[in-house]
This record gives structure tokens, sequence and C-alpha cells, in this order.
């Protein structure tokens, strides 16, 4: 493949476009199945081994855990579409230097989370109205992730810098060793040594922190473009003026999905312990069957921003034409495949026999399989505008998420029950879907590139006119086999 470099980087400035994206985009899907591995595991090993109890502990801090990993994630991500559009327009020094801000404003940013989640943990899990038999369990779980924040941060930064370059495999590997080393200990912690739900938490810390560690030792020996020497760390204005605006919005934009998730989850944890059961199971192989939409969005937010840097904006609008196109089809095939195999997943990860758990599980993943193809939409849509430098109007389709959430919790949850939790979110993906979609098309540097492809391709259309006229009206001396050679 001539579009891979050296030390398993793509070019994402040449080549095929689609399938760039996809070998690219792989690694991603696969990064994302073994974290996910993670939580199932947790969520297996506690709904079957603790019972029903310590799982609804465990998925009642669901949305608090989300809260972290969207703030931390989206702070990585946002910064290093900086380092992205550097290495696409062949400045090492910028890249460097933008490691260095990443480093600096992402450690400190992780221990003022930290300290202040930590902070206000039990209140938060008291205005969720965690009920009072899960509340201990869910405080120990959730505690120890948000302590040891840090290393999740740490991780995501390592592996979006990596991304950044267009190496997207060796995040994958770190990756599966530790989910493979996080399975372990989750059956010593909570199976052998009975340390209950703290176990499952410490067992993903430390499998974090594994991860973690290897990453660091691969950027500092590899990849030299990576390494900021002491000088990048001195303070430019304007940098990190653009890493804290585009790496904050990404994370207000997480924290704002998340927060709105958490008051989703007070509406839940009204309805009953076996509904907080079943919506946890169903949860997880719900951001499992979401995996392949997150990744190639992530794919493309990567392939934007170095194009952006480049200044190749027809690659982008074929590159967001693609991945749109490619989430309908795979949002088809996977609400095939749950219809009818959701009931079965849902008793194989709840561990539970309750009909109740198995039937609100099951229903949840059935009617949301066909929204995927909006929910891959509105992805792509959201990082690819985050690709080119909007920061704004991806914030806003956040907002709209948030207040739609709350609107049902307040109004529709009471009177509905589980079907209102359901149709939440489905019915919010279409609308921000929609305000992405008029973001994207009102974009200067969109309707830019359009109207320059669009002034490129009339002109091919009049060289090929008068070529034709040419050939068939050969001037004196030429033939008409001459035209058709040099075609």
């Amino acid at each position: 493949m001539d579009f891979l470099r050296k030390d398993r980087e793509i070019d994402m400035l040449e080549g095929p476009v689609f399938k760039t994206i996809v070998i690219f985009a792989l690694p991603i899907l696969v990064s994302y199945l073994f974290q996910s591995l993670y939580n199932m595991v947790d969520t297996m090993i506690v709904g079957n081994v603790l019972g029903d109890n310590s799982l609804a502990a465990v998925g009642s801090t669901a949305s608090i855990y989300e809260l972290l990993v969207g703030f931390g994630m989206g702070l990585a991500n946002g910064m290093t579409i900086v380092t992205a559009r550097g290495y696409g327009s062949g400045d090492k020094e910028l890249v460097r230097k933008s490691v260095a801000g990443c480093i600096t404003i992402g450690l400190v940013a992780s221990v003022v989370v930290a300290v202040l989640g930590y902070l206000i943990l039990k209140p938060l899990l008291t205005i969720l109205n965690t009920p009072e038999e899960i509340f201990q369990e869910a405080y120990d779980y959730i505690s120890i992730i948000v302590i040891f924040g840090i290393v999740m941060f740490a991780y995501n930064l390592c592996s979006s810098l990596l991304r950044a370059i267009g190496n997207s495999v060796m995040p994958l590997l770190f990756l599966v060793f530790s989910s493979c080393l996080n399975i372990v200990l989750d059956l010593i912690f909570v199976l052998a040594l009975r340390m209950g739900v703290k176990g499952a938490a410490t067992a993903t810390v430390l499998a974090q922190t594994v991860s973690c560690i290897l990453c660091i030792i691969y950027l500092w020996k590899k990849t030299e473009i990576l390494r900021p020497a002491r000088e990048h760390f001195r303070f430019d204005r304007n940098l990190y003026k653009d890493l804290c605006s585009q790496g904050f919005a990404m994370a207000v934009m997480g924290s704002i999905v998340s927060v709105g998730s958490i008051i989703l989850q007070y509406g839940i944890n009204n309805l009953g312990t076996l509904t907080i059961a079943a919506h946890t199971a169903a949860r997880k192989l719900c951001s499992f069957a979401m995996m392949p939409f997150g990744s190639m969005a992530m794919g493309a937010a990567t392939f934007v921003s170095q194009n952006r840097g480049a200044d190749k904006g027809e690659r982008i609008l074929k590159a967001i034409r693609s991945c749109c196109l490619c989430s309908v089809i795979m949002a088809a095939v996977m609400s095939v495949i749950l219809y009818f195999t959701a009931e079965g997943i849902v008793r194989l990860i709840s561990g539970s026999s309750e009909a109740e758990v198995i039937e609100n599980g099951s229903m949840y993943l059935i009617i949301n399989g066909p929204f995927y193809a909006v929910l891959g939409i509105l992805f792509t849509l959201r990082y690819s505008l985050q690709g080119i430098g909007s920061k704004l109007l991806p914030l806003i389709s956040s907002v709209i998420e948030f207040t739609g959430k709350a609107l049902f919790v307040i109004f529709l949850i009471p009177h509905f029950g589980y079907m209102a939790v359901i149709l939440c979110e489905p019915v919010l993906w279409c609308c921000m879907a929609a305000q992405l979609l008029w973001a994207y098309n009102h974009n200067p540097y969109i309707k830019e590139t359009r109207t320059r492809v669009k002034t490129v391709k009339r002109a091919i259309r009049r060289g090929e006119r008068v070529y034709l006229e040419k050939t068939e009206k050969p001037a004196q001396g030429e033939t008409a086999e001459e035209p058709k050679e040099e075609a």
C-alpha cells in the first residue's frame, strides 16, 4: 500500500480517500471493542458474581463515568486536532509545540477535574436519586475511577497524538494487552479476592495505567516528531489559545452530552432497580453497536484535520460523503442483527432471569437500531466540522441533546415510563443531525471548496467540449487519430 508511511503511519494527503479512512479507522474500531470489553467484563462479572443490586450500582454511575470519559477524550481529541493540522501542513515545530501544550494543559485540567469530581461525588449521587440499597456500592465503584481519572486522560492524549500523525495501530496494540490484563485482574479482585465493585474499578484503573505507560514509552522512543524539547514548552499565547479553544470546545461538548446522560439517569433511577439493571445491560450493548460509527467518524476527523492543514478541500468533501453513506449501510445491517439477537445478548450480559430486565433491555436495542444511521451521520458531521476548525456550531448540537434529555425527564418519562427513555435519544439524534447538516452546508470553508470544485469541473467540461470539436473537425494536416492518442 503506497499510502502507508513508515512506523505504521498512514498518508492521508494522497491516495484513495475512503480506503485510507477505513484502514485508519479499523484499528480505532478494534480499540473501541477492547475498551468496551473493559466495561462489559466488569458488567458480566459484577452481574453474575455479585447479583442484580451490584449490577444496578455500577449502572447507576455509568453517566458519571461517561462524563469523565467525555471530558477527557474531548479535551485530548480537540487539542490534537491542532497537532494534526500542523502535521498536514508539514510544520514540525508547530507539531512539537502543540504536543508540549497538550501535556501542560491536559495535566492541569485532569488534576482539577479529579479533585472537584471527588468533592462533589456523594452529593451528585444523592441528586441523581440513587436508590439507598445500592448507594454505597455505587460510591465505592465510581470514587476509584474519579480519583485516578488522570490515568484515563493520559492514555487518551497519547492515543490521540499517535492518531493525529496517522498511526492508529500502536494504541490498539497497547489496549489489547491491557484489556487482557483487565480480564485477569477482574477475575482476581472480584471472583477470587471478593473485593466487590471496588475490585472491578481497581482492575480497570490498573489496566489503563499499564496501557498508558506502554504508550508513553513508544511515543518517546519511536515518534521523534511528537517528542518536544524543553524550548517547546515555552508559553505561546496564540498556540495555547488555539489549543484551549479547540480542546475545551470538544471537552465541553462531551461534558454537556454526559450531563444530559446524568439527567436522563435521574429519570431512569426513579423507575426501579430492575429497570436500572435492564438499561445498564442494554446501554453496554448499545455502546458496543455505536463503535463502528464512532470509529469511522474519528478516522474522518483526523483525515479532515490533516487535509485542512494541507488545504485539500476536495478530499474533505469526498471523505464526508463516503462516511455518511457507509453509516447508513452499517445501520441497516446492525438493525437486522439486533432484531434477532437482542434478547439473548441482554440475558447474557445482565446475568438476570427477570422478565422485566430482558424485555426492557431488548426493546431498547431493537428500537434504537434503525436510528444508528442518523447517529453515524451526526458523528461524521460533528467530528469533521471540528477537524475543519469549527468550534461553536458542533457545540450547539450538544446543547440540543442536553436540553432534550432534560425535557424528556421532566415531562415524558414520568408519564410514559421506560418507553420514553427508549425514544429519547433517537428523537434527539434526528434534531442534532439536522442542525449539524445545516452547519456543514453553511461552513465557509466547505462553501468555498464546493465553489472551487464546481469551477474546476466547469473548466474541465469546457475543455472536453473544445477537445471534442477538434476531434470532430481536425485541422489541416492533423488526423483524427492524433487527439485520440493524446486522450
